[in-house]
């Protein structure tokens, strides 16, 4: 076998039965535990925070937004200013059942508008000025885990893992289809590599991080292989890139796995043209899925023990563009959903149109890096000041 096959099979993993022992004497426990997920839903492209959550009484609003803004019935009213869109009926139950917690205005200081560079900033948790390469995720298994994490403690259902899972000593795990990952994990090609390398004890310390590397994916795989034959939610997911993530990580839960966050993404939220067509079915995926999952854990009696939360890397500028559609803009709101949210409805007040930016974009007043402080210290047992690098005020959704 050369040099490049021997790489692109090593990433796919050998067999458990092939751990070197001193890896499976390792100690892997997860510090304080919590045992409650996390599921972090990414919406990328930058999802239009006022035609999500609409100021339908806003002149303002209407004004600035002549084609594409959205009126009553097509808003649903959640308050005497403020409706959802139509197409996030399941979010309009879910306000009003108590389990849905928007909070407006959140951003960062000196926005980015750059998709890339504005992801980064949210998933490293970084100010705008600093670039960092771990992510808030990753640095959380790095404080919290005593020796070494086992990957599958975060996942993320992608081909490849988001910056928000790298850590500096540990990371999480991405894969989309575990039947795939497990069958790429039993290759005997991988199997004898293993088996050599296991025998070998005077490695480098490269080829011995590969070993390393190799035998935590492949215990991961079978551990995840394991656990999906346990059991699977009954819900009738959308057939939708979402709906099959969200259906995976229900059934990852519902089967018990030991994974405390767990991330998933949609994209398409770009929408410069034609705006209200492309997001309108955008947000009815994302309804459709969240719904189907809140019904999994709710028949299985694990919602009052899950988070999500639903982000973008900005929203939208306030004034349409030529196109029918909306630029790059700055604030926009988080959705937190949960059967044990402490502030539920609106969380804070809404948008200032009155006081836009130099840009025309909607000012933030809560800094991300307070819902993930919280998050960190009151969700996942972790220490905030550590993982964020500085001090943040707690917020009171949980």
């Amino acid at each position: 076998m050369n040099r490049k096959e021997f790489i692109r099979l090593s990433s796919l993993i050998s067999a458990s039965t092939l751990v070197p022992e001193f890896i499976k004497a390792s100690a892997r426990q997860l510090g304080n535990n919590p045992k409650r997920p996390l599921v972090i839903v990414q919406l990328s492209g930058g999802n239009d925070g006022l035609n999500t959550i609409i100021p339908y009484r806003n002149d303002i609003y209407f004004n600035l937004r002549p084609n594409i803004s959205i009126e009553l019935p097509d808003a649903l009213k959640l308050t005497d200013e403020f409706g959802i869109h139509s197409k996030l009926h399941g979010f309009k139950e879910l306000y009003d059942a108590g389990y849905l917690s928007v909070i407006n205005n959140v951003g960062y200081p000196n926005p980015n508008r750059s998709h890339f560079r504005s992801m980064d900033i949210w998933q490293s948790a970084s100010d705008a000025s600093k670039y960092v390469n771990t992510g808030w995720v990753g640095r959380w298994l790095d404080t919290s885990c005593k020796n070494e994490c086992n990957p599958y403690y975060a996942i993320e259902t992608d081909d490849a893992l988001s910056l928000a899972l790298k850590g500096e000593l540990q990371k999480g795990l991405a894969f989309n289809h575990p039947a795939q990952f497990y069958s790429s994990a039993s290759n005997p090609i991988i199997q004898a590599i293993a088996r050599e390398e296991a025998k070998n004890s005077s490695m480098s310390n490269q080829l011995a991080y590969l070993q390393k590397t190799l035998a935590e994916a492949t215990s991961s795989a079978q551990y995840i292989h394991s656990k999906l034959k346990i059991r699977e939610g009954k819900s009738e997911y959308p057939d939708t890139i979402l709906g099959h993530k969200l259906k995976l990580v229900a059934d990852l839960i519902l089967s018990d796995c030991h994974t405390s966050v767990y991330y998933v993404s949609i994209s398409g939220f770009d929408t410069h043209a034609s705006q209200n067509t492309f997001h309108g079915r955008l947000l009815a995926q994302v309804n459709d899925a969240v719904l189907a999952f809140v019904n999994d854990m709710v028949e299985a009696k694990l919602f009052n023990d899950t988070m999500l939360m639903l982000f973008s890397e900005f929203g939208r500028r306030v004034k349409q563009n030529g196109s029918r559609g909306t630029d790059h803009g700055a604030a926009n709101q988080v959705m937190l959903v949960s059967g044990t949210l402490k502030k539920q409805g609106f969380y804070n007040d809404g948008p200032d149109l009155k006081n836009l930016d130099e840009n025309g974009d909607i000012r933030f007043t809560v800094d991300f890096r307070e819902v993930y402080a919280t998050l960190i210290d009151k969700w996942l047992g972790g220490d905030s000041n550590k993982i964020l690098q500085k001090q943040f005020t707690q917020m009171q959704f949980i």
